[in-house]
C-alpha cells in the first residue's frame, strides 16, 4: 500500500540568515506541545547536511556555498526519487528553499517521461540565477535552476568558473534539463521580487496569483484556473514557503518575512484543492526559522497546523 514517507532535510546553507536548520525540530515540538503523535505515524528519511560550510571562507559571492548546496540537492533528489519509485508519497520538510531544486529533480527523475507542474506558494519568485542575484543566496535560485533559466537578458554579475560549473551542475541534476517548463509553474502569493524576476515572469507568461487577486476573485476560482493551466501535467509538486503567510498576522519566524500574505486557512484550501485532483506527487514545506520568531514558536505551530490538515487529505487520496 502506498504510504507517506517524511523526508527531513535540515540544510540551511542556501539562506542568508542561519536558523532554518532548526525549523523541522520546531515543527516537531509544535506537534509534541499539541499532544499530537503525528511524527510517530510515518517512516522518515534524514538527509545529511553540509551546514558546517557556513564557517568556510566564501569563494563564490554570487552563489554562496554553491558546491555544498549542490551536494545536498543531489542527496535530496536521490531520496525523493527512491521514495516515489517505491510507490510512496514523499512529504518533504526542509530548512531553506534551495532544497526545492533537489525535490523537483527527484520527482522528475522518478517520472522522466511525465510532465511536472509546480505550484509555488511563496512571497518570493526564487527566479534568480548567479548572473542576476543581488544577494548571492541560493534559496532565491531553485526555481530558475529547475527551469534551466539563467535569465541572461538581465545579467548584472560576472561569475567565476567555479560558480559557473556548479550552477550547470545544479541545472543538470539527474541529467534532465529542464525539469519544468515555464508554462507549468503557477505562483501563489508572490509579492517581493526584483526586476530580473519580474522580467522573467512577464517574458515567459508565468501566472502569479497575488493575495489581493485571490481574495477579490475567490480562492476556489483562482485555484481552478491554475489547475486549468496545469491540465497537461501528469504530476504536481507544491512548494509551500511559510513566508507566503502574513508575517504581521502569523509571526516573523522565517528568514525573509513579508507583510500582506495569506493566512494559514487560505493556504490549506489551496493545497487541499490541488490534492483533490489526485495529481499531487510531492508536498514540501520550507523556511520555518524559530530563531527569528517574535511570538515564541508560532510559525512552526502554524506550519504544523497546515501540515496536519493537508496530510489527512493526502492519506485519503492514497487509499483511492
Amino acid at each position: 500500500m502506498k504510504e507517506i514517507i517524511i523526508i527531513k532535510n535540515c540544510s540551511d546553507i542556501g539562506a542568508g540568515t542561519r536558523g532554518s536548520d532548526m525549523g523541522i525540530d520546531a515543527i516537531e515540538i509544535a506537534a509534541i506541545n499539541a499532544n499530537n503523535d503525528y511524527f510517530n505515524k510515518y517512516d522518515y528519511v534524514e538527509i545529511e547536511s553540509e551546514n558546517e560550510a557556513i564557517y568556510l571562507k566564501q569563494s563564490t559571492p554570487y552563489a554562496k556555498r554553491i558546491g555544498k548546496v549542490l551536494e545536498v540537492c543531489k542527496r535530496l533528489c536521490d531520496a525523493v526519487k527512491n521514495c516515489a519509485e517505491q510507490n510512496n508519497f514523499p512529504l518533504v520538510l526542509s530548512g531553506d528553499h534551495s532544497s526545492a531544486l533537489g525535490t523537483i529533480s527527484g520527482i522528475k527523475c522518478a517520472f522522466p517521461e511525465k510532465r511536472l507542474g509546480v505550484v509555488w506558494i511563496d512571497a518570493h519568485g526564487d527566479l534568480h540565477s548567479p548572473y542576476t542575484t543581488p544577494s548571492g543566496n541560493i534559496h532565491g535560485m531553485p526555481l530558475a535552476a529547475a527551469l534551466g533559466d539563467d535569465n541572461l537578458d538581465r545579467k548584472v554579475n560576472e561569475v567565476k568558473e567555479e560558480t559557473h560549473q556548479n550552477w550547470e551542475g545544479m541545472k543538470n541534476i539527474g541529467g534532465i534539463l529542464p525539469k519544468v517548463k515555464h508554462e507549468d509553474v503557477v505562483f501563489f502569493g508572490v509579492r517581493d521580487t526584483e526586476e530580473p524576476e519580474d522580467y522573467s515572469i512577464k517574458k515567459n507568461g508565468m501566472k502569479n496569483y497575488k493575495v489581493e487577486e485571490v481574495r477579490f476573485r475567490g480562492l476556489e476560482v483562482c485555484v481552478n484556473e491554475a489547475l486549468e493551466r496545469l491540465k497537461a501535467c501528469h504530476h504536481i509538486y507544491i512548494s509551500f514557503d511559510v513566508d507566503s503567510l502574513d508575517c504581521d498576522l502569523i509571526s516573523k519566524g522565517t528568514g525573509t518575512p513579508v507583510s500582506k500574505g495569506f493566512d494559514q486557512h487560505e493556504v490549506k484550501k489551496i493545497i487541499n484543492q490541488i490534492i483533490a485532483t489526485n495529481k499531487l506527487a510531492c508536498l514540501e514545506i520550507v523556511e520555518v526559522n524559530p530563531t527569528l520568531d517574535n511570538k515564541g514558536n508560532v510559525m512552526a505551530e502554524t506550519a504544523f497546523d497546515v501540515l496536519q490538515d493537508v496530510t489527512k487529505n493526502i492519506e485519503a487520496n492514497l487509499l483511492m
